[in-house]
């Protein structure tokens, strides 16, 4: 059975168990899925509303862009879910390869490092696609619905968690990639993802903050 489809009490007690996997990866991503979520419930209940249908035309279409685009990122998170726990399973397969021979050496070699670069590969897509998602959240704050103010923090709050708990498992992979140049591209790449985030997070909960406390 996917990770995705089992209930929330099952997923759970799988990650609270002693198998390895569904890890931090896994649980990353989907942090940021329901993060996503949580923020187009903000677009939903602001559908139809007096203030929001009130709203300038192109800044309504921007809105329902910006919802489908979050949409979208949404089930590419759902598929990473499982991806990640397949991209762990990839690097034990690959570590318990026979390892007798010379040719049996280099085999192994080769395929460790090619299943320890797609388990690079899907918690840093996790990280890109929580940014981009975050990217699209502060339009939302500022023109949704502000009864439902708290709930997109929240998302806030998640898909940062989730894009910094796939960097973390980004790096953790790193520690076994050969590959220099593929290693520095991705450390540069995940500090800038970092820096970004943290900005544009910082940004929409101080705003958030600022409201509750008038």
């Amino acid at each position: 059975m996917k990770l995705v489809d089992m209930s929330v009490v099952d997923f759970s007690e799988e990650v609270d168990s002693n198998s390895p996997a569904p890890g931090g990866g896994s649980v990353a991503a989907l942090a940021s899925n329901i993060g996503v979520g949580l923020a187009r419930m903000m677009a939903h209940l602001s559908f139809g509303k007096k203030k929001y249908e009130s709203l300038d035309e192109n800044i309504r279409l921007e809105f329902v862009n910006r919802f489908n685009k979050l949409g979208d990122i949404r089930q590419e998170l759902v598929e990473l879910v499982d991806r990640d726990t397949e991209s762990f399973n990839e690097v034990m397969k690959a570590i318990k390869m026979p390892k007798e021979t010379d040719d049996e050496k280099k085999l192994r070699k080769s395929a460790i490092q090619d299943a320890t670069l797609f388990s690079i590969d899907v918690p840093f897509k996790t990280a890109k696609l929580s940014l981009k998602s975050l990217e699209l959240l502060e339009f939302l704050v500022e023109h949704g619905n502000q009864n439902a103010i708290t709930d997109i923090g929240v998302g806030t709050l998640m898909i940062y968690t989730g894009l910094e708990g796939a960097i973390l498992n980004v790096k953790v992979n790193l520690m076994g990639l050969e590959n220099k140049e593929l290693n520095d591209s991705y450390s540069t790449s995940c500090k800038e993802i970092l820096s970004k985030s943290k900005e544009i997070k910082d940004k929409i909960l101080n705003n958030i903050h600022s409201q509750l406390e008038a």
